[in-house]
């Protein structure tokens, strides 16, 4: 039987054009900070690249290459020109590692973050830069960037937004300062991402490549790759209606007695649903899944193989109870609705088969 991968929100599958653009990469395999004429060929391919990517986002700012995510979220909260820092509770653990001492942001039960407390800390912050991602890699809600940009700018802050879960599916919101992506997540090969940066002037300098913030060489066909998978996608995301047959979805989950947490969610999203199955632990779901081939995930890739309750399911205020047995499905650019109602069949007859 063939394999269901329903886990792209850890990482998607690498599209065609993305791979032929690698093909490419591979060939020109001089260091595009070589003065000679092979490494000048690598840096005006690199530079075509970064101009795509900002032309595909529809960003008009500067832009950074990272080997992905973390590294650009260790670059912006330990280089931006701020002060304090503020993060919001349910960002990715990479955002809390790197967000050395700062100020934790609480969200509401519904995802949303808590407005009334951003407005309190900003206004007792020293130029405050403050961290929000904008679609939530667990439970799949957005947050309002354009209101808690506006917020953020009255103060006099900076916003960094981790785009991660986003860039590629939607355009980008509101008006940050700061963007982090990660190629991976919509179709670029993994060890590769970006920090978008609206004004130079918002880092500080520290590194040999990248104009100087940023040191080691560049990867130069992970670029390429990067910006094809983006020209690649574009909404709508998934070419399918996903919400005609999740909705049907639902309703017999909540029959048999079981949870989607979109129900409680602000403003949730077509691609990431987070489900608790009664009388079933999460741990215990993903392993019949997988013997059924069926690859669905517990939470964040990064912190799935821990046993401690998810800090995001946590900050909600889901009961540890019901967040015990949540499992997370996240769909991908090559998604079927055929798989997806494999999942749906096999979701609902494993729960019948633990009631």
């Amino acid at each position: 039987m063939t394999r269901i991968y329903l886990d792209h929100a850890a990482t998607t599958p690498l599209r065609p054009e993305a791979r032929v653009a690698l093909e490419e990469g591979w060939r020109l395999w001089a260091n595009p900070s070589s003065p000679h004429a092979e490494g000048r060929a690598a840096r005006r391919a690199l530079e075509d690249a970064r101009d795509r990517i900002k032309a595909a986002l529809g960003w008009s700012g500067e832009l950074v290459f990272t080997s992905g995510a973390s590294e650009a979220a260790s670059l912006a909260l330990d280089h931006a020109q701020s002060g304090t820092r503020l993060v919001s509770a349910v960002e990715h653990e990479s955002i809390l590692r790197a967000a050395h001492g700062a100020t934790v942001l609480p969200v509401r039960a519904d995802g949303r973050l808590d407005i009334d407390v951003l407005t309190r800390e900003l206004a007792a912050a020293d130029d405050p830069l403050v961290a929000v991602q904008s679609l939530n890699s667990e439970t799949g809600n957005w947050q309002d960037l354009s209101e808690i940009a506006d917020i953020v700018h009255d103060a006099g802050g900076l916003l960094l937004v981790d785009a991660s879960q986003s860039a590629g599916k939607y355009r980008l919101g509101g008006a940050p300062d700061m963007v982090i992506l990660s190629a991976h997540k919509f179709g670029g090969p993994i060890g590769v991402g970006a920090l978008l940066v609206a004004d130079w002037a918002m880092l500080r300098a520290g590194g040999g490549q990248e104009r100087g913030y940023r040191s080691g060489t560049e990867n130069l066909p992970g670029v390429l790759a990067m910006a094809a998978a983006l020209e690649a996608g574009g909404e709508p995301y998934i070419e399918w209606d996903t919400g005609a047959v999740l909705r049907s979805f639902a309703d017999e989950v909540r029959a048999l007695g079981g949870t989607c947490l979109s129900d409680r969610l602000d403003a949730p999203t077509a691609y990431i649903h987070a489900l608790a199955m009664p009388a079933l632990s999460a741990t215990a779901q993903l392993m019949r899944f997988d013997l059924a081939g069926i690859a669905v995930s517990q939470g964040s890739a990064c912190s799935s193989g821990s046993l401690r309750t998810s800090h995001v399911l946590s900050a909600i205020g889901l009961p540890e109870e019901l967040a015990a047995r949540t499992i997370r499905i996240s769909l991908g650019w090559n998604s079927t609705r055929q798989e997806v109602d494999r999942f749906c069949d096999a979701w609902l007859g494993m729960a019948r088969r633990a009631a």
